[in-house]
Protein backbone atom coordinates (compact mmCIF):
# COMPACT_ATOMS: atom_id res chain seq x y z
CA UNK A 1 0.00 0.00 0.00
CA UNK A 2 1.20 3.52 -0.95
CA UNK A 3 0.26 6.24 1.81
CA UNK A 4 -0.20 9.90 1.11
CA UNK A 5 -0.75 12.65 4.12
CA UNK A 6 -3.04 15.71 3.94
CA UNK A 7 -4.80 17.97 6.03
CA UNK A 8 -1.81 19.76 8.08
CA UNK A 9 -1.96 23.96 8.27
CA UNK A 10 -1.47 26.30 10.26
CA UNK A 11 -3.82 26.76 13.43
CA UNK A 12 -4.14 28.95 16.77
CA UNK A 13 -3.51 27.34 20.26
CA UNK A 14 -6.94 25.56 20.93
CA UNK A 15 -7.78 24.98 17.21
CA UNK A 16 -9.20 21.64 15.58
CA UNK A 17 -7.27 20.00 12.74
CA UNK A 18 -8.49 16.70 10.58
CA UNK A 19 -5.77 15.27 8.83
CA UNK A 20 -6.10 12.42 6.43
CA UNK A 21 -4.05 9.67 5.12
CA UNK A 22 -4.94 8.13 1.77
CA UNK A 23 -3.70 4.78 0.73
CA UNK A 24 -3.71 3.27 -2.60
CA UNK A 25 -4.00 -0.51 -3.89
CA UNK A 26 -7.05 -3.08 -2.55
CA UNK A 27 -5.25 -4.61 0.54
CA UNK A 28 -6.19 -1.38 2.79
CA UNK A 29 -8.29 -3.14 5.13
CA UNK A 30 -5.82 -5.13 5.57
CA UNK A 31 -3.21 -3.00 7.65
CA UNK A 32 -2.82 -1.42 11.01
CA UNK A 33 -2.31 1.86 10.73
CA UNK A 34 -0.83 4.71 13.29
CA UNK A 35 0.07 8.33 13.23
CA UNK A 36 3.05 9.49 14.19
CA UNK A 37 4.54 13.13 14.37
CA UNK A 38 8.20 14.54 14.34
CA UNK A 39 8.84 18.05 15.75
CA UNK A 40 12.35 19.81 14.75
CA UNK A 41 15.21 17.87 16.14
CA UNK A 42 13.57 15.84 17.71
CA UNK A 43 13.09 12.12 17.48
CA UNK A 44 9.83 11.15 15.04
CA UNK A 45 7.19 10.13 18.27
CA UNK A 46 4.19 7.57 18.30
CA UNK A 47 0.84 9.63 18.15
CA UNK A 48 -2.11 7.00 17.67
CA UNK A 49 -2.63 3.31 16.37
CA UNK A 50 -5.71 1.54 14.74
CA UNK A 51 -6.49 -2.21 14.14
CA UNK A 52 -7.60 -3.19 10.38
CA UNK A 53 -10.46 -3.94 10.89
CA UNK A 54 -11.14 -0.11 13.34
CA UNK A 55 -12.43 -1.84 16.36
CA UNK A 56 -9.33 -0.93 18.75
CA UNK A 57 -7.76 1.91 19.00
CA UNK A 58 -5.05 3.41 21.04
CA UNK A 59 -3.25 6.67 21.66
CA UNK A 60 0.03 7.88 23.36
CA UNK A 61 -0.74 10.04 26.91
CA UNK A 62 0.26 13.39 25.40
CA UNK A 63 -2.77 12.67 22.65
CA UNK A 64 -5.23 11.24 24.73
CA UNK A 65 -9.10 13.02 25.43
CA UNK A 66 -8.13 15.82 22.18
CA UNK A 67 -7.02 13.17 19.24
CA UNK A 68 -9.30 10.52 17.54
CA UNK A 69 -7.41 8.22 15.16
CA UNK A 70 -10.35 6.11 12.36
CA UNK A 71 -10.15 4.64 9.19
CA UNK A 72 -12.42 4.36 6.61
CA UNK A 73 -12.04 1.11 4.68
CA UNK A 74 -14.35 1.49 2.09
CA UNK A 75 -12.35 4.78 0.72
CA UNK A 76 -9.04 3.73 2.10
CA UNK A 77 -8.62 6.65 4.10
CA UNK A 78 -7.14 6.99 7.38
CA UNK A 79 -8.05 10.09 10.08
CA UNK A 80 -6.68 11.82 12.78
CA UNK A 81 -8.68 14.48 14.20
CA UNK A 82 -7.12 17.12 16.78
CA UNK A 83 -8.76 19.05 18.93
CA UNK A 84 -7.42 21.55 21.65
CA UNK A 85 -4.62 21.96 19.42
CA UNK A 86 -1.02 22.98 21.19
CA UNK A 87 1.99 24.87 20.76
CA UNK A 88 3.90 21.48 21.50
CA UNK A 89 1.70 19.21 18.58
CA UNK A 90 3.45 21.46 16.18
CA UNK A 91 5.42 18.83 14.20
CA UNK A 92 5.09 16.66 10.65
CA UNK A 93 2.73 14.20 11.16
CA UNK A 94 3.36 10.62 8.92
CA UNK A 95 1.21 7.60 8.85
CA UNK A 96 2.02 4.36 8.23
CA UNK A 97 1.15 1.01 8.41
CA UNK A 98 1.56 -2.33 8.48
CA UNK A 99 0.51 -6.20 7.97
CA UNK A 100 1.70 -7.17 11.12
CA UNK A 101 -0.54 -7.04 14.46
CA UNK A 102 -0.11 -4.71 17.03
CA UNK A 103 -0.29 -7.21 20.01
CA UNK A 104 -3.25 -7.63 22.23
CA UNK A 105 -2.62 -4.53 24.54
CA UNK A 106 -1.27 -2.24 21.36
CA UNK A 107 2.07 -2.57 23.15
CA UNK A 108 3.31 -2.65 19.47
CA UNK A 109 1.57 0.65 18.25
CA UNK A 110 4.41 2.63 19.44
CA UNK A 111 7.31 0.88 17.69
CA UNK A 112 8.57 2.26 14.91
CA UNK A 113 9.74 -0.93 13.58
CA UNK A 114 6.41 -2.07 13.72
CA UNK A 115 5.58 -0.35 10.29
CA UNK A 116 6.76 -1.05 7.13
CA UNK A 117 4.73 1.21 5.34
CA UNK A 118 5.13 5.06 5.52
CA UNK A 119 3.84 7.95 3.99
CA UNK A 120 5.65 11.05 3.47
CA UNK A 121 4.29 13.83 6.08
CA UNK A 122 1.88 17.02 6.52
CA UNK A 123 2.59 19.98 8.78
CA UNK A 124 0.85 20.91 11.47
CA UNK A 125 2.15 23.93 13.14
CA UNK A 126 0.04 25.44 16.35
CA UNK A 127 0.65 28.94 17.23
CA UNK A 128 0.18 30.64 20.78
Amino acid sequence: VQLQASGGGVVQNGDSLKLVCAGTGRTFDSYAMAWFRQAPEKEREYVAAITWSGSDRFYADSVKDRFTISRDNAKNRLYLEMNNLRPEDTAVYYCAATRGVLGPLGHLAPLRTTYNEWGQGTQVTVSS
